[in-house]
């Protein structure tokens, strides 16, 4: 039990999950300006966000995680990149998406939901 100077009271936050402490909001920001800057598709048009959800098969995810690793490993070691001319900021962002949509297609699965579909929520004007 916490017990604060005003005598307010808590329970212990013992065993107790801190995305505060464990995500960076600077880290969240910069990953999502990467995925902003590739909603355009090559016919032109603009990806929703969420458009992973949909599903991507498992092994396109594990193919561009392993270049994007193997591109990070060579520019991290002074070479050139084998692919596009990035930045280690835009590759590190393309790893946690490719991690992020295998593991996402793992938790479904596994049972978790793909979430609710992109078309049954109200959006954001832009």
């Amino acid at each position: 039990m916490r017990q604060f100077d005003t005598g307010a009271t808590r329970n212990s936050i013992e065993g107790k999950l801190s995305y505060f402490r464990a995500l960076s909001p600077a880290v969240l920001r910069r990953y999502v300006q990467y995925l902003d800057k590739h909603r355009t598709q090559a016919d032109g048009n603009l990806r929703d966000f969420d458009n992973w959800k949909r599903g991507i098969p498992k092994d396109i995810y594990m193919d561009s995680l392993l270049r994007h690793v193997h591109d990070t490993w060579l520019m991290f070691l002074g070479h050139a990149s084998s692919g596009q001319s990035c930045g280690m900021e835009d590759l590190l962002c393309a790893i946690l998406f490719n991690a992020s949509g295998l593991l996402f297609e793992l938790l479904v699965e596994s049972g978790e939901s793909r979430e609710i579909e992109p078309d049954d929520y109200p959006r954001v004007p832009e």
